[in-house]
Order: structure tokens, then C-alpha cells, then sequence
């Protein structure tokens, strides 16, 4: 190997880390990201069940949660209600959302709808920016949505963090995937179905 491609590799190797390190998250985002950590100090219990709540800014008991809760209440640290945002865009394009192909629905239901994956990417893909689903770690910017699809064919959806893996080679994600809130080296972890950008810079 020529002295020149050595260089070439070294700069590709190290490249991840020194872009990782190199963008400082804004206000909002790092509102936003903490707002997710938080959520990693709380006793939380995985719970997917069906509760009626209030609208809007409703929410299930605060003990209880899925991985769209950990999105829901982050966003709501900074304003936005995804219970509101998401129902009234259902309202208005109801056949644009998978509510009846998957789970039978004739109309909305906003005790429930903006806590379904699918819901919420049909949503940030309308409303926000629906971005590559690659396997390069520096595509992943701070206060990102990133969703996949587990073994058990089930959706999953965490948030992008400003905090790197131990070799500093991925963001870490904020996801609950049933022992409540974690924050996890997970990024690429299962298969990607989906990368989204809402409501920040």
C-alpha cells in the first residue's frame, strides 16, 4: 500500500468520529435530547395498552409507557403535541394513514393513534423530513427519529442523542423496548425502516 493510501484510509476511519464531534445541537435540540434522557431516570413500566386519556395533551399514566411515549413526551418539552398534530392530520386525510389496514379503523381515535409507529411515520414523512436509512452513522443528527422493525415484526421507534457509543463510532438512542427508557447503542441494531427530522433545525 502506497504511502498516499494509507493516509486515504486513516482519514476514512477516522472520519465517523471527528464529524460526530463536530456540530453542536442547537437550543431546541438539546432541550429535546434531554428531555429523552430524562425519560431514562423514570420508573417506567412497558405497558401497551389501550387507556382513554383527555385531548389534547393527553397521556397515559406517567409509570406506564411505550417506545412512542418516550417521543411524545420528549416533544412536548418544547411545545409540540403529537396527539393533537397527529389527529388533526388523520382527520383531515384519514386514508393516507394504515389506521384501517391495520387495525381496522373506521375513523380517528386520539386516545391511541399518535402512540402507533406507523401513525407517527406517516406523519414526520407528511409534515417533516423523511431522510436516507442508511448504515452511515454520521446521516444520524441529534434529535433525529429513527424506527425499525424488530424480530417479532413489531415497529419500534427511538430518538437520536448527542451522546456517542464507547468506541465513538454511533450515536446512542433513547428507545423503550420493554424495561422502560434506556439509553442504548442500538442504532444499527435491527433493520431500519424509517429516519425522520420534525420540528427541529
Amino acid at each position: 500500500m502506497t504511502t498516499i493510501s494509507r493516509c486515504i484510509c486513516l482519514l476514512l476511519f477516522s472520519l465517523p468520529v471527528s464529524v460526530l464531534n463536530a456540530e453542536t445541537p442547537s437550543a431546541k435540540q438539546k432541550t429535546f435530547i434531554a428531555a429523552a434522557l430524562a425519560q431514562t431516570q423514570d420508573d417506567i413500566t412497558y405497558n401497551g395498552a389501550y387507556f382513554k386519556i383527555s385531548y389534547p395533551m393527553g397521556d397515559i399514566p406517567q409509570q406506564y409507557g411505550v417506545c412512542t411515549d418516550v417521543v411524545i413526551r420528549a416533544y412536548r418539552k418544547i411545545g409540540v403535541d403529537l396527539q393533537e398534530l397527529v389527529h388533526k392530520d388523520m382527520r383531515e386525510n384519514f386514508s393516507l394513514y394504515p389506521a384501517k389496514r391495520n387495525w381496522g379503523q373506521t375513523k380517528t381515535d386520539t386516545n391511541i393513534d399518535h402512540r402507533r409507529v406507523p401513525n407517527l411515520q406517516t406523519f414526520f414523512t407528511r409534515h417533516g423530513k423523511k431522510l436516507p436509512s442508511t448504515q452511515v452513522t454520521i446521516d444520524y443528527q441529534p434529535g433525529d427519529l429513527v424506527t425499525w422493525m424488530l424480530a417479532n415484526k413489531l415497529p419500534h421507534i427511538g430518538v437520536v442523542t448527542d451522546r456517542l457509543s464507547a468506541d465513538g463510532q454511533r450515536r446512542l438512542i433513547v428507545h423503550n423496548i420493554g424495561a422502560g427508557p434506556q439509553l442504548e447503542d442500538v442504532l444499527f441494531a435491527y433493520p431500519i425502516t424509517g429516519h425522520y427530522r420534525y420540528a427541529l433545525p
